[in-house]
């Protein structure tokens, strides 16, 4: 029992390496991630096999800790607020290929395998399921946008039967 709490205690106390100079940060060795004002950093999640953009999401700190130690993703919910492993539900887990930080180290990229499933909590494969049409804008109320995927990869009625619906108007 006090070994499992100083484990637990370990995790959560265990920091990335500080953010000390320019130089470290954008040349160096050592990972040093920014999280914004509010603890998290943005990440673009991609398919590693088409290299299809799936999604765009937060990760805090534990959230980060846990899909570099799992080698599965898990995010931050900003609109339920609780740490998130995706696809704990809808069983479309994202298994982390490779994840990478930018130059400045303030935004993530996770390419990741999801098998033959899904991403996006509408039900298609990728959250990014439709595409906005390009040119001179007659009336900006009356964009219609034009679906890209046809058809939904799952039923989210049967999936999350009975949780709320994280889009927020």
């Amino acid at each position: 029992m006090q070994i499992a709490i100083l484990s637990f205690f370990h995790y959560f106390t265990i920091m990335f390496k500080k953010r000390e100079n320019v130089f470290e940060v954008e040349e160096g060795k050592f990972f040093s991630p920014k999280f914004d004002e509010n603890g998290l950093i943005p990440v673009t999640t991609t398919d590693s096999s088409s290299g299809e953009l799936l999604m765009h999401g937060y990760m805090n700190m534990e959230s980060l800790k846990k899909t570099i130690e799992t080698k599965e993703a898990h995010y931050w919910s900003r609109s339920k607020k609780a740490l998130w492993h995706k696809g704990k539900t809808s069983g479309f887990v994202q298994k982390v290929i490779d994840l990478r930080i930018d130059d400045d180290q303030d935004a993530l990229w996770m390419s990741v395998d999801i098998g033959n499933g899904a991403s996006c909590h509408v039900g298609y494969k990728s959250c990014f399921y439709r595409s906005i049409p390009l040119g001179p804008i007659k009336n900006a109320e009356e964009i219609e946008l034009d679906f890209k995927e046809k058809k939904k990869k799952f039923d989210p009625k049967e999936v999350y039967k009975g949780q709320p619906n994280p889009t927020k108007l």
